[in-house]
């Protein structure tokens, strides 16, 4: 009986010695499912064995990490290795010391079809090839939702015009706990594209499960004609589900090709292409009263509002005046805004309006054409005429007309070139008073120019004392204005300038700016024009007050009268991949 057990025991031992030594020829690949569905990852277990030489002289700098692997690369470029892992389990075998070793890939397929996993080799082990099947779609029977993440994209319109706004939205869905993540934005060639805010994250239920959501959109703006081709959306993570294991998460999506329309035949050839969802032009700061006063300083400030534009793309606002009145406009601010549904642009412009003739008078209406992209039609954006009645003691009348002819004509015969002999004579006399007039207004006008020029070059100290008391008297108009928040400090602020630096000729107070290359002061006078008429806190324009009249103060400190500085070139305004 003891004969036969231990002959039984000597028979399992061999047995497993046979094993042990068989394990250095062998290389297993196990892959987790040989058919599967575009966007899901494979998982490739593969084994093998070695023996390892392990003694007292290496066993505490021996490293398991530096054993070869198998030659895995194989696999592309038909897949995309994601992950790799190992592990080692070490065991002796007939005094010696063998490695079981147990290598774990994330593959994942780069086309469909039937894909081929090649022979791989380990040592002098070599693996059998494993056909992969690769299907395009989701299962008929497993939606998408149930998948471990999945992307959905949607669009706000299914075609637009050249240089409209098309509104992307890209939802990413996953479950279990996101470890890293990693998802693509959109990319085109020939489009201009504006993320829209910030991510929003919140949870979804699909088909009974709940998932967790990653939302981003994006304003995109096709700049030539055509289709707009987008590239796939694409997703790659890591999870870890409920049980704490380790899951590769993979997916892309691609947005439908839009078709975008060229510029419409009907639209005015010489005004700029402003596709919009909404545009509304407004204005204030001119009196309800329709009465003005010679002299009077006015600031109108000019808003243009559109949705689904930039501001970037907003054009100038031409504004005619006339001659009764002179204007000096400042530089335009542009805002552009980020919502959910687009993007919203403002440009506002100010400008200086000081009457200078008395009697009737009419500001032309502004008009802006403007493509409606929610009816489809043209339609113009229009602030009406204004007339006004200027009145003073300074208004310059028209010579009276000149009668001429014969006193004792009757008075009810008609007045003809052949029965009015005197009417050549009149007409004649009205032109030569007429450019009488205006030669002397000329002569007067070159004669106040020349003397301008020539007062900073006097080198009288009577002429210097009395050049320096108007520009304080100027500056201390202009720190009042600020002090009570007037719409007449653009106005004081060019006088003054003008007083303080007389070698430069400034036309607004962008030109200031440029001069002093003072980035501060123009922050800081922005930030109260803003305040004038955007009804913020009253704290808020009280701070932009004061931090105006510092900069202000500090750059009159700092520099001399006179003072020459350097004029540094600007930037285009408008970006040419806006432009028309």
């Amino acid at each position: 009986m003891v004969t036969r057990v231990l002959s039984l025991a000597a028979t399992l031992l061999l047995l497993l010695l046979s094993a042990a030594s068989h394990a250095a020829d062998r290389l297993l690949v196990e892959p987790d499912r040989t058919q599967l569905y575009e966007g899901e990852v494979l998982t490739l277990t593969v084994k093998g064995s070695m023996k390892i030489d392990i003694n007292l002289s290496n066993l505490f700098s021996f490293d398991l990490s530096q054993l070869p692997s198998p030659d895995i690369e194989k696999v592309e470029p038909d897949f995309e290795i994601l992950a790799r892992n190992q592990r080692y389990s070490v065991q002796t075998v007939n005094n010696e010391m063998v490695g079981e070793i147990t290598w774990t890939y994330q593959l994942a397929p780069a086309r469909t079809g039937t894909l081929t996993i090649p022979e791989l080799t380990f040592k002098d082990s070599v693996s059998d090839p494993v056909d992969i099947e690769v299907i395009s779609g989701t299962p008929p029977d497993q939606p998408a939702a149930s998948r471990d993440s999945f992307i959905e994209l949607s669009a706000d319109k299914a075609e637009v015009y050249v240089q409209e706004q098309l509104v992307l939205t890209i939802q990413l869905f996953f479950s279990g706990n996101l470890i890293r993540g990693e998802l693509s934005e959109p990319k085109h060639p020939d489009a201009i594209i504006e993320s829209l805010g910030k991510q929003r994250e919140f949870t979804r239920y699909r088909d009974g499960i709940r998932y967790r959501v990653v939302e981003r959109r994006y304003a995109i703006f096709p700049q030539t004609p055509g289709t707009l081709s987008l590239e796939p959306i694409r997703f790659e993570g890591q999870a870890r589900d409920a049980s704490g294991q380790l899951r590769f998460l993979r997916d892309r999506q691609q947005l439908y090709d839009v078709p975008v329309k060229p510029v419409p035949a009907g639209y005015p050839d010489n005004q700029p292409w402003l596709p919009a969802r909404s545009l509304t032009l407004s204005d204030e700061g001119l009196p309800s009263t329709q009465e003005l006063a010679v002299g009077s300083n006015l600031s109108r400030k000019v808003t243009l509002q559109a949705r689904g534009l930039p501001a970037e793309a907003l054009p100038p606002i031409a504004q005619e005046v006339p001659d009764a009145i002179r204007s000096y406009p400042e530089q335009p601010l542009r805002n552009t805004e980020t919502t959910p549904e687009g993007l919203r642009a403002t440009l506002q412009q100010v400008t200086a309006l000081v009457p200078v003739q008395a009697g009737e008078t009419t500001l032309p209406a502004v008009r802006i054409p403007w493509w409606n992209t929610e009816t489809d039609q043209l339609e113009e954006a229009v602030l009406p005429e204004r007339r006004f009645r200027i009145t003073g003691d300074h208004a310059t009348a028209a010579p009276p007309a000149q009668t001429t002819g014969d006193s004792t004509a009757p008075t009810d015969s008609p007045v003809t070139p052949d029965t009015a002999p005197g009417s050549e004579t009149s007409g004649n006399t009205f032109w030569l008073w007429g450019t009488v007039l205006f030669a002397a207004l000329w002569l007067l006008t070159l004669a106040l120019w020349w003397r301008a020029r020539q007062t900073p070059a006097s080198g009288h100290n009577e002429a210097e004392d009395d050049s320096i008391k108007n520009e304080r008297q100027a500056f201390e108009a202009l720190l009042a204005a600020v002090r009570r928040g007037s719409g007449e400090t653009s106005t004081l602020l060019l006088r003054w300038a003008r007083l303080r630096f007389p070698q430069h000729s400034f036309d607004s107070v962008s030109d200031l700016f440029k001069l002093t290359e003072d980035s501060s002061l123009k922050i800081a006078f922005d930030r109260f024009q803003a305040g004038l008429y955007s009804g913020q806190h009253r704290t808020h324009v009280e701070n932009a007050r004061q931090q105006l009249q510092r900069e202000l103060e500090s750059l009159r400190r700092n520099t001399g009268q006179g003072n020459e500085a350097p004029s540094p070139d600007l930037p285009p305004l408008y970006p040419a991949s806006l432009s028309r």
